[in-house]
């Protein structure tokens, strides 16, 4: 035994001299699909396992409470042991869930893939009326509006700044001969039985039949799961039900591949049925349907259930939601119990979720799917604030002394009642109702129109009695109308869904469109059931834009927690960089190349490191919602649209003009600057360093302007 350990001493000694590092010579464990072609440096990654979460924390919403995240150990000490913890990550804006999940999914933002306003928006008809659109629907469907009857608007849902199908995130892993399991994943996989049935089963197939006779169990039955196949894959055979993997805009051409879609065809093909969680246990939804229970039904141990078991039966790629801890879902998502920090239900909720990752990790390493030839990524959609009581007993912390509140709660706040009481403004209107509410003028007047400009300058004057506190809140932190919706990344190939303007509210109120008047109050907290809310985002606080993601695996260093500055944008690019693979497009983000090593990464990315750095950092600060730039110019035209009267508007005027002139030569710098990082990241061409210099220079002019430009005269 002392001589094959002398040996095998003597070889790792000698892989390191010619620069193969450690683990590279292992053979990956798990049943890997045959002809998957990952080209990670050394061949050193077999496995990608990609979780998003919905709203789960790294910071702490109470300061003696232990965050999300430390009370879930075996998740946090994985990555932090194991890999980088990215502190100081962003999500996008609107802060929610399908714009946070699709921007990390995709690596662009909501201007390049159709949903800058989630989970729900509006868009205008011809007349001027707005109706209600969905931002959940499968990638190829047209606008999800559920009210059928009377749609307007055809355009694809996730529509891409050329107006054509978005690029799907699963194309460079199924060209690369891997298949691509999705486990409630926003849009890679069915999301309802309206829109989506069609689409992809087509109107008078035997699923569109499943869903007229029986409509339960044909959500639990072809929504939330599927699986997209390589070209070849044993998984997308005939006896399995497949279905045309149908991209009719993607860019080179996407034909002769299939996909699986719901469980009811994914599940026995890769030996999961009935499928079973973590425990053992059976899934099935709130009415008991065998199946997918649907989205608040996707707690860890189903979701990673699912996860595991793809992995398992040889499908390599996976990519899985996990809904949120802060609300008690009851059975599979038939309640929504919003839980305040600390709460005992809210702890235990954290300490199952804690445990399914024990059991997750234990079984993949059973399975040989490990760290070492596994890429891990975790992140979340979007922060959140609490709205509610400080705790009844000061001190708690509610792992060894639950807290108790008296009162939970988001405030919500009639706008229209609002407007009607403070102004006697009655203009008719709809909103998204949120935390910022986008507002739609009926008649879909210009936003320089005499109404609009009246409405804007009385939002920034709204005020409520917060019945917390009894204090007058200001309830309008900022205002964007199109001009700074663009500089946001909040407008899109489609006319009909660019908001009149968008309200960023405090984050305490939750703003919906109800009576012009206030007979019944305008502002009130709701009475704390089964169907209560005291997590809101949507606005641009702190606490929801400033999230978390973490990395772990061949390639990535062991450095603990990281603050460089990076957004949902950064994932994909970071991600495809350790693979070897490519998009058929460029991101919006940058290959976050500090936590990688030099060998795993293209060596255009290590070529002049302290520029690409410098580069990629300003890059984010003028491009990113959250960056420098968007946070000063939306000052810039918060201050304007509450400016000026009906007779002089020139402040607004302006001021509109000098954010149009800052946004079109960002966006024109911000182009170059991709050009060249996508180069670098995707297609082995170092950075002209002369030239990289020079865009820093450019970017930090544009940085002082706006901060001039917010800093007023």
């Amino acid at each position: 035994m002392k001589s094959t350990s002398a040996l095998a001493s003597a070889l790792v000694i000698g892989l390191a001299l010619i620069g193969v590092p450690p683990g590279a010579m292992q053979i990956a464990g798990g049943a890997v699909a045959r002809g998957c072609q990952l080209a990670a440096t050394h061949g050193q990654i077999q496995h990608v396992i990609y979780i998003q979460f919905d709203n789960v924390h790294f910071t702490r919403d109470d300061a003696n409470v232990p965050s999300d995240l430390e009370q879930m150990p075996h998740l946090l000490n994985f990555i932090r042991e194991n890999g980088t913890l990215l502190t100081n990550h962003h999500t996008v804006l609107i802060s929610h869930t399908a714009t946070g999940i699709l921007s990390s999914l995709t690596g662009v933002y909501p201007d390049r893939m159709g949903q800058p306003v989630s989970n729900s928006f509006r868009y205008f008809t011809p007349t001027g009326a707005t109706r209600t659109g969905v931002a959940f629907a499968y990638w190829t469907a047209p606008l999800f509006d559920p009210g059928g009857t009377g749609q307007t608007d055809f355009t694809p849902e996730m529509i891409n700044e050329n107006g054509k199908i978005a690029p799907a995130p699963w194309v460079p892993f199924t060209r690369a001969g891997c298949d691509f399991g999705a486990v409630g994943t926003a849009n890679t996989i069915l999301e309802n039985t309206a829109i989506d049935i069609p689409t992809v089963f087509g109107p008078v197939s035997p699923e569109a039949a499943e869903v007229a006779a029986n409509p339960g169990q044909a959500f639990a039955d072809f929504v939330g799961i599927g699986v997209h196949c390589a070209q070849g894959s044993a998984r997308c055979t005939a006896a399995n039900h497949p279905r045309p993997d149908l991209l009719p805009d993607e860019p080179g051409g996407y034909a002769g591949f299939s996909g699986l879609f719901g469980a009811k065809y994914v599940d026995p093909a890769i030996g999961f049925d009935p499928p079973t969680d973590l425990a053992g246990n059976v899934i099935r939804d709130a009415g008991g349907h065998v199946g997918f229970p649907g989205f608040d039904g996707m707690q860890p141990t189903v979701s990673l259930a699912w996860v595991a078991r793809m992995q398992e039966a040889g499908i390599p790629v996976t990519y899985a939601y996990i809904s949120d801890a802060h609300d008690g879902h009851g059975t599979a998502g038939n309640t929504h119990f919003a839980y305040a920090p600390g709460e005992a239900g809210y702890v235990q909720q954290l300490r199952d979720y804690d445990h399914a990752f024990e059991a997750f990790f234990e079984r993949l390493a059973v399975d040989g799917i490990t760290k070492d030839n596994t890429l891990f990524v975790f992140t979340v959609d979007e922060g959140d604030h609490f709205v509610g009581d400080p705790p009844s007993n000061p001190g708690c912390d509610g792992v060894t002394t639950p807290c108790t509140y008296n009162h939970v709660g988001e405030i919500n706040a009639n706008l229209r009642g609002l407007l009607a009481t403070q102004f006697a403004d009655t203009t008719p209107l709809a909103i998204h109702a949120d935390t910022g509410p986008t507002v739609y003028v009926t008649g879909h007047p210009a936003r320089t129109d005499p109404v609009v400009r009246r409405l804007e300058r009385e939002s920034s004057r709204l005020t409520a009695v917060n019945p917390y506190t009894g204090s007058t809140d200001a309830v309008t932190v900022a205002l964007a109308d199109p001009v700074e919706e663009k500089t946001l990344h909040m407008v899109t190939a489609d006319p009909a869904r660019t908001p009149t303007f968008t309200l960023f509210g405090d984050a305490n109120y939750f703003f919906f469109a109800g009576a012009t008047n206030c007979s019944s109050p305008c502002v009130t907290i709701p009475p704390r059931n089964n169907n209560s809310f005291a997590w809101n985002h949507g606005s641009i606080q702190d606490d929801i834009a400033n999230i978390w993601a973490g990395i772990v695996g061949p390639g990535v260093r062991k450095l603990g927690d990281l603050d460089s500055w990076t957004d949902h944008t950064d994932l994909r690019p970071t991600m495809l960089s350790l693979l070897g693979l490519v998009d058929d497009y460029e991101t919006d983000g940058r290959a976050v190349v500090e936590p990688l090593f030099a060998w795993a990464v293209p060596q255009a990315l290590v070529a002049h490191r302290e520029t690409l750095l410098r580069l990629g950092a300003i890059y984010k600060q003028i491009n990113a919602p959250f960056g420098q730039f968007g946070k000063n110019t939306l000052r810039a035209s918060t201050r304007a649209l509450a400016s000026g009267s009906s007779t002089d508007d020139s402040v607004y005027t302006a001021a509109e003009n000098a954010i149009t002139t800052l946004t079109s030569q960002r966006d024109a710098l911000a182009l170059e600057i991709r050009h060249a990082l996508n180069g670098a990241q995707s297609g082995g061409v170092p950075l002209n360093e002369p030239q990289a210099r020079g865009w820093i220079d450019q970017a930090q002019d544009l940085l002082d302007r706006a901060a001039a430009l917010a800093a007023g005269p």
